[in-house]
This record gives structure tokens, C-alpha cells and sequence, in this order.
């Protein structure tokens, strides 16, 4: 049975947390290229959205190298903090940031994009700062981006498996992800014990991806 929970809820916990982080940073980094002109915007962005179109292995060998004993955030890590993250849980949260964070930046930067400008300077001609002007009047008109961005980051957070493998491993209780589990399941011949987790995620991932089409559709029709 602990073959079966523990995978999953390890799973959930590295998602929820790689959403929220994912989702705090891309939305940030979307306010910041729709509304500030910087130099060099067509490069950052390509970099930005990078880690959505290299293969997850590469993304993780570059993070290897990164947070890594001997790179140089890991250097800092264990200088200052005397912690490492490679093979530990946040080292598979960061795994699952760096390749949900360009679902959330295209769909949050694609909300702000539609938002209507001229509201945001009408606030502050009202006196309103910019953080009242972001959290009033930008973000809920930007809702729906912001929505599409949370689900398809946690659900791409849920299955990743490339990039956690390489910077986390599979550590049976620590960092065994469901993925990881349905793999190496199979690898040793046990797929009866890969059905259950994988019967599970294909179901929730489909009720996700249901109600968010429904909502999408919801909120279309209540706009016209």
C-alpha cells in the first residue's frame, strides 16, 4: 500500500509547491515584459521559454551542473546554508519549476496582454499605487490566463519526470514521484504494481483538464 499513497502524495506536494512558485515568478516575470520596455525583450523571452522546447534530461543536466557540490549555486548553498538540493525534495521542486514556469509565463503574460491599459493609468490618476492598481484592477482582468496557467503548470509539475530524475532521483519516500515510480516499476517487470498509479493520474489528470474546459467555456459564454 505505501508503494502506492506515498508516490502519489510526494507527487502532490512537489506539484503544489512548484505551481505556486512557478506561478509567483512567471507572473512576475509577464508584468514585467508587458509592461516595462527593457532591451534585448525577444532574447530574455526565448530564454525564458527554453526549458518548454529542450528535452527534460538536458534541463536537469543543466540544473545538475548548477546546483551540483561543485557548481556554483550549490557552492553558495553549502557555503552559507551547509545544504545541498540535489537529491533531496526541493531539489524535484525546482526540477518541476524550471519546466512548468513557461506554461505559466505564455498563459499569464497572454492575460495581461488583453488587459485594457487605459484602466490600469484611469487607477492611477485615482491615486492608487502600482501594487493596488496589479492586485485590483490587472489581475482580475487577467484571470483567466492566470487559471490556465495554474492547472496546465500543475499538471505539467505532476508528470515530469526528466529533469527530476537527473536532480532528484528516485528515493523511495523522499523523492519518488509518480512517474519515477510507473518507470522503474516496468523496468523491474512489476507492472501490476505500475497500473493503480497509473490508472490514478491519467484520472486526475483528465477531471483537471475537464473542469478547466468546462470553466473556459463557462466564462466565454458569460462575457458575450
Amino acid at each position: 500500500m505505501d508503494n502506492f499513497i506515498e508516490p502519489i502524495l510526494i507527487s502532490l506536494k512537489i506539484a503544489s509547491l512548484a505551481t505556486i512558485l512557478a506561478f509567483v515568478i512567471g507572473t512576475a516575470c509577464a508584468r514585467l515584459m508587458t509592461r516595462v520596455n527593457i532591451p534585448c525583450k525577444e532574447a530574455i523571452e526565448t530564454l525564458l521559454t527554453l526549458p518548454m522546447v529542450l528535452p527534460p534530461t538536458v534541463v536537469g543536466f543543466g540544473l545538475l551542473l548548477l546546483l551540483g557540490r561543485n557548481g556554483p549555486i550549490g557552492k553558495v548553498l553549502a557555503a552559507i546554508f551547509n545544504m545541498q538540493v540535489v537529491f533531496t525534495l526541493w531539489g524535484a521542486v525546482i526540477a518541476a519549476v524550471v519546466v512548468a514556469f513557461p506554461l505559466v509565463y505564455i498563459n499569464v503574460r497572454a492575460g495581461l496582454e488583453k488587459v485594457d491599459v487605459n484602466q490600469e493609468r484611469a487607477a492611477r490618476t485615482l491615486g492608487a499605487g502600482e501594487l493596488k492598481v496589479f492586485f485590483t484592477i490587472t489581475l482580475p482582468l487577467a484571470w483567466p490566463g492566470l487559471v490556465s496557467g495554474i492547472v496546465l503548470a500543475f499538471t505539467r509539475s505532476l508528470g515530469e519526470f526528466g529533469a527530476t530524475l537527473m536532480v532528484a532521483g528516485s528515493i523511495p519516500g523522499q523523492t519518488q514521484t509518480i512517474p519515477m515510480a510507473v518507470y522503474f516499476s516496468v523496468m523491474n517487470g512489476e507492472t501490476q504494481e505500475a497500473m493503480p498509479l497509473v490508472t490514478c493520474v491519467i484520472v486526475f489528470s483528465f477531471f483537471l483538464l475537464f473542469w478547466f474546459n468546462w470553466w473556459s467555456r463557462k466564462m466565454i459564454s458569460t462575457r458575450r
